[in-house]
């Protein structure tokens, strides 16, 4: 997927601010900030969104959302956090690969908008 701006991150070829990386899992800094923290997680497999998750991908999906809560906590969001997935384009996802945003450190509105 060498088109893809996610893929090109976790490959090192557009630099990062990494948060957390495993053999499965990156999380960096979002560029442009909703909140105080603000933090994406992507599986390093390309998965375009939740839609095209196949049944093998379900232990990676496990593993991602422990990963965010335990990161929500590294991050001292003990008060609460929000996890987005954004799912096509009218959703709001702006990158075809699946992604989680961690947003918290403020008090969050919903509907989100």
């Amino acid at each position: 997927m060498s088109d893809c701006l996610f893929c090109k991150i976790i490959a090192g070829e557009i630099p990062s601010t990494k948060v957390y990386e495993d053999d499965q899992i990156l999380a960096f800094q979002d560029i442009k900030p909703e909140a105080p923290t603000h933090i994406l997680f992507i599986p390093k497999k390309h998965i375009p969104n939740l839609n095209q998750l196949k049944e093998e991908d379900q232990p990676l999906l496990g593993a991602m959302l422990k990963v965010i809560g335990e990161e929500a906590l590294r991050q001292g969001l003990t008060e609460g956090y929000r996890i987005v997935s954004n799912c096509g384009e009218k959703a709001g996802q702006s990158v075809d690969h699946l992604h989680f945003h961690l947003l918290g450190g403020r008090n969050l509105q919903w509907p989100p908008g």
